[in-house]
């Protein structure tokens, strides 16, 4: 039996296996999918392989660490700078990127997107970025500090602090701000000014009213939350998992049922 997880801190919140097990029973595999809690990413290495598992997803705060503890790094992977998936063959470890092509999968329906401003400056910040730039979409990444904005030093990029545009097509908050402290991610006076000058929003966190989106509502500015993003890249690491490459439809069913049980 091919036993599964997801990584992350928090983690508790997360409707992975929900949506992998209800893919796997459907299809008739033999495997199972859990959650487990790290409390340190130096962790992370000696946990996936001491636990035995055949596959992993890697959430927020891991994505970075997950790349750097792989033995191979997919192309994707690489470029972006992050994995959010790992493959573990013969005590190696596989890392791949499915986020970037979950998030465009997401915001399919969001028309005539020229300029993006990301919040943020994480792992899933960096392959939205690649994710955009590879539409054609100007984009400029904004953080509250700079040491991380060291690593896009192939788009634009600001502190919050001296963010001068104010006008974006759509304004992505790529933090976790709204998920571990309930906070937005910048101040609100900025963020007011950014939303309602923008077309959309989209928040990457999932499963709860974030101050973000409350803030979104305030304004009447159209927005999406993280949900299909985490549905798309989940089947395409469902896909990476199983070496499965007919099913992308029923693997998206049968995950999309899970999604919307109760």
């Amino acid at each position: 039996m091919k036993i599964l997880a997801v990584f992350g801190k928090p983690i508790s919140h997360s409707k992975s296996p929900r949506m992998h097990n209800n893919a796997i029973k459907s299809l008739g595999l033999d495997a199972f999918y859990t959650r487990y809690l790290l409390q340190d990413e130096r962790d992370l290495k000696d946990k996936i392989l001491s636990l035995n598992i055949s596959g992993a997803n890697i959430t927020l705060p891991f994505k970075n660490e997950a790349l750097r503890i792989a033995d191979y790094k997919d192309d994707m992977a690489l470029k972006i700078g992050s994995a959010n998936t790992l493959i573990i063959k013969n005590k190696k470890i596989f890392a791949y990127n499915t986020d970037a092509l979950g998030f465009l999968q997401s915001i399919s329906e969001f028309k005539d997107i020229k300029k993006a401003l990301i919040l943020g400056a994480g792992g899933t910040a960096k392959a939205i970025v690649f994710a955009l730039m590879d539409k054609k979409i100007e984009v400029l990444v904004a953080n509250r500090s700079q040491e991380r904005l060291k690593d896009f030093n192939f788009c634009k990029s600001s502190l919050y602090s001296n963010l001068d545009e104010t006008s974006f097509d759509i304004v992505i908050n790529s933090t976790s701000a709204s998920l571990t402290d309930k906070t937005l991610p910048c101040n609100e006076n900025l963020l007011t000014k950014l939303l309602k000058n923008s077309k959309y929003a989209f928040d990457v966190i999932y499963g709860e009213k974030t101050p973000f989106i409350r803030l979104c509502e305030k304004l009447n500015t159209p927005y999406k939350d993280g949900l299909e993003m985490l549905l798309w890249q989940g089947v395409f690491a469902f896909e990476l998992f199983f070496d499965i490459k007919d099913k992308t439809e029923s693997i998206k069913k049968y995950m999309l049922e899970a999604l919307r049980l109760k």
